[in-house]
């Protein structure tokens, strides 16, 4: 017996978060803990089952099912289950059956929650929840003293070597027009050189272009490391007189901070962007704007804002820039000679754009609309925008979404007929019409043309069962990367090879959740996160079921948020492909179960019910 009791303690401070309680705690566990065996085949619990406590899988494994028979998880050695149901009213949501000789761990419920409310990190594991609302005390706030520093310096170095020539580092400098160039021998940083040290040293004295570095430069520099905050960087420039601060960890390089890292940091706020754009004349002036915005994103993220926040700031960027480019439109063609409305759909309609965007738009006109009379200007007019939005990085849309294409350019007769059509003939390419039209936000223009347009189609839609049941099959095309065995079931070959991507597999399947069910609550919410909430408080989803689903939405989004932060900040593209091994099991962990949440409300709408409870 002692023997077991040891190897199950050995076993747990290998298995976090148990590896993060005390060793007496953990022998404490031990032995509260029971040991049960199971054949293959054999009912661990049953949908709606008190639950005894927590399970760990000890040897064997356990297939995980929902409500309606689907499976969402085959857990191996190491796995938890039941944590949800324990941390809920104590009842089973799910079913656990072992598929495989298995012995299982069993944590009473009442020792699980007493860990739960005692160890921080306990709860950090076990507790999916996001608070609706950020608090002081939940996020750091965005002021430049409590900003860490690797979200503000350049990581792009240019360096030179000890033996390097005055004049080879003035030219460095000039050419990547920068003021200080670090010094290193090999990895291992030697110095600093500064514009100023070059002209007081080399130039004042008189001394040769040919001088090595090494007797100019400063040999002892000041510096930081990457956990420092903007407030120690303040510190050491004001009290040194010093305007240039080394990055470094474990004697690595990793960047250099200046005064102008500083100076952009406070000037790059979705605000001063805003403003910014409403003095431009050209796209041209706009696109350098909007190209800050990767820089925008990597701030707000490493401020710990929420990514519905980071997304809405970078959405009204893109819809200030649209309004202007109109603005610049009118200014070059005269006014409109009927009224018209600009609409965004996709990402920018939904106000979730991340760092990565294409254009899909719009245009809905005036009943009063003459092809032969007003066909040329709105022609013009899109061209116009739909042009510069290509300037600036929103680029042209693949499938050909955008005002420029007359289909999309009517006015609002033609498109009550294209909603309609769509509704009572729902073919593959009516649902996917629909889809993209049921997010348009109006950006420029009169918001009138189109308010009774979606009230009339929603009504419509909603009441038409078939073109609904179109609307759940075209939005279950989108799965959770989630594979046989519990793992995740990554990219096989190509270029994103062994990767998941957050945007198609991640976000996509509840962005058309969240469509669904507005469609079916008649909900004019454009913005999932939205709809989602209107959702719940229509009853289209139950109070379990949604908030679970905005975690788990909250989760996969912020995790593709901070992905693209992290690019951004080593001076990549950024993208949606994620590499899963890259993460820690803590956050694999979590991952994974967001992932089996939106499965199982996927599997709920297949099988006509929305976990209405």
């Amino acid at each position: 017996m002692d023997s077991t009791v040891s190897r199950i303690e050995h076993f747990l401070a290998t298995l976090h978060p148990y590896d993060r309680l005390p060793p007496e705690e953990r022998a404490r566990l031990v032995k509260v803990m029971s040991l049960h065996s199971f054949a293959d085949g054999d009912a661990v619990y049953a949908v709606g089952e008190p639950l005894p406590g927590l399970y760990i899988v000890k040897e064997g494994r356990v297939e995980v099912e929902d409500e309606h028979g689907n499976l969402i998880s085959l857990l191996g050695p190491g796995n938890s289950f039941g944590e949800r149901g324990l941390m809920r009213d104590g009842a089973a949501i799910t079913k656990a059956s072992a598929v495989a000789p298995t012995k299982l761990l069993m944590l009473p419920a009442q020792s699980f929650r007493g860990l739960i409310a005692v160890y921080p990190a306990f709860e950090r594991f076990f507790d999916r929840s996001r608070p609706e609302e950020a608090t002081a005390s939940d996020i750091r706030s965005a002021d430049l003293a409590t900003t860490r520093i690797d979200s503000l310096m350049s990581r792009t170095l240019i360096t030179c070597a000890p033996e390097d020539s005055a004049q080879h580092a003035a030219d460095l400098m000039s050419a990547h027009n920068i003021s200080c160039l670090p010094v290193l021998e090999g990895d291992v940083l030697r110095g600093l050189i500064t514009n100023r040290a070059l002209i007081a040293k080399v130039l004042a004295k008189g001394l040769p272009a040919e001088t090595p570095i090494a007797s100019v430069m400063n040999a002892d520099p000041t510096t930081l490391s990457p956990e420092a905050l903007g407030a120690d960087v303040l510190h050491e420039m004001l009290e040194h007189g010093i305007w240039h601060l080394p990055v470094v960890e474990e004697g690595k390089l990793l960047g250099v901070i200046t005064q102008t890292n500083l100076t952009r940091h406070q000037a790059v706020t979705s605000g001063h962007l805003v403003h910014e754009i409403v003095g431009c004349e050209t796209p041209e002036c706009l696109a350098k704007i909007v190209h800050r915005i990767p820089e925008l994103l990597a701030q707000l993220v490493g401020a710990g804002h929420r990514h519905d926040i980071v997304t809405r700031r970078i959405t009204d960027i893109a819809d200030a820039t649209t309004r202007r480019l109109l603005r610049l439109a009118e200014d070059k063609l005269g006014p409109a000679p009927i009224p018209y409305l600009w609409l965004a759909c996709g990402s920018q309609g939904r106000q979730e754009q991340t760092g990565v965007s294409d254009q899909d738009n719009c245009l809905v006109l005036d009943d009063a609309y003459e092809p032969d009379s007003h066909g040329a200007y709105f022609e013009a007019l899109a061209k116009f925008v739909s042009d510069g939005l290509d300037v600036c990085g929103y680029f042209y849309c693949p499938g050909d979404m955008m005002a420029t294409n007359p289909r999309w350019r009517q006015p609002v007769r033609v498109w009550r007929e294209y909603f309609r059509g769509w509704i009572d003939k729902p073919d593959p390419m009516a649902q996917m019409l629909a889809s993209v039209m049921f997010d348009l936000r109006p950006i420029g223009g009169e918001d009138a043309l189109y308010a009774d347009l979606i009230v009339e189609t929603l009504e419509k839609a909603s009441a038409n069962s078939i073109f609904v049941s179109h609307m759940i099959v075209n939005s279950l095309g989108h799965q959770p990367p989630l594979g046989m065995f519990g793992g995740f079931a990554t990219i096989r070959s190509g270029e994103h090879k062994d990767m998941i991507d957050l945007k198609h597999n991640g976000v996509v399947p509840i962005v058309d959740l969240g469509r669904v069910y507005a469609l079916e609550g008649k909900l004019q919410a454009v913005n999932t996160r939205a709809r989602l909430k209107a959702a719940l408080s229509a009853k289209i989803i139950s109070a379990s079921g949604a908030h679970d689903l905005l975690d788990a939405y909250d989760l996969i989004a912020e995790t593709r948020l901070r992905h693209q932060a992290d690019q951004v900040k080593a001076g990549e593209k950024p993208d949606n492909f994620m590499v899963p091994a890259g993460l820690s099991d803590l956050e694999r962990s979590h991952l994974r179960d967001a992932f089996v949440v939106v499965k199982t409300m996927q599997s709920a709408l297949a099988s006509g019910r929305s976990i209405r409870m």
